[in-house]
């Protein structure tokens, strides 16, 4: 026969347990867990990623990410899709002049007129001649950085040699 003082202890261990299997309910009925979204990776070929960063024609701006500013120069991340660049030798009247699609980019660094941007898991040297609308890439360093992660970091993505994740789309 189990002792009063047991009976005690006994039944608020029960009362503990079941609140760690139940949970508390807030005030809007929600449960009290998250339901973790699920996201899908979004991979090319690596010939076609290396060939995919190029010069276009000003865009309008959909998203943002990191903002840089360069002498006369503005850059607008949108991110993991390129950089919208301004001309910003007017502050007050900024001109939207062109459009650097780099795949899988959200940083860039500007040194001897050369940008240096993350182009998903490499690091890619550019140098821009806005006067004639072309870019070259002089430099380029295969897998500098880790795979994108996904945005809510859960999900690993077995990516073959041959692809680079690019970005993450949301699974509905």
């Amino acid at each position: 026969m189990i002792k009063p003082t047991y009976k005690v202890a006994y039944l608020l261990m029960l009362l503990l347990l079941n609140s760690c299997i139940w949970g508390t309910v807030d005030d809007d009925n929600n449960p009290p867990f998250e339901v973790q979204q699920q996201y899908e990776a979004v991979t090319i070929s690596r010939t076609e990623f290396e060939n995919s960063t190029e010069l276009l024609p000003a865009e309008p701006i959909l998203e943002t990410g990191k903002i840089y500013v360069k002498d006369d120069y503005l850059f607008i991340n949108q991110p993991n899709k390129g950089f919208h660049i301004f001309d910003n030798s007017n502050p007050s009247n900024p001109f939207n002049m062109a459009y650097l699609k780099v795949l899988g980019s959200s940083d860039l660094s500007v040194k001897n007129n050369i940008l240096y941007i993350n182009n998903a898991t490499d690091l890619i040297a550019v140098k821009p001649d806005f006067t004639n609308n072309t870019i070259e890439i002089t430099k380029r360093i295969v897998n500098t950085f880790p795979e994108l992660a996904s945005p809510n970091n859960c999900c690993y993505n077995n990516t073959a040699d041959n692809e680079v994740i690019i970005n993450w789309t949301l699974i509905e």
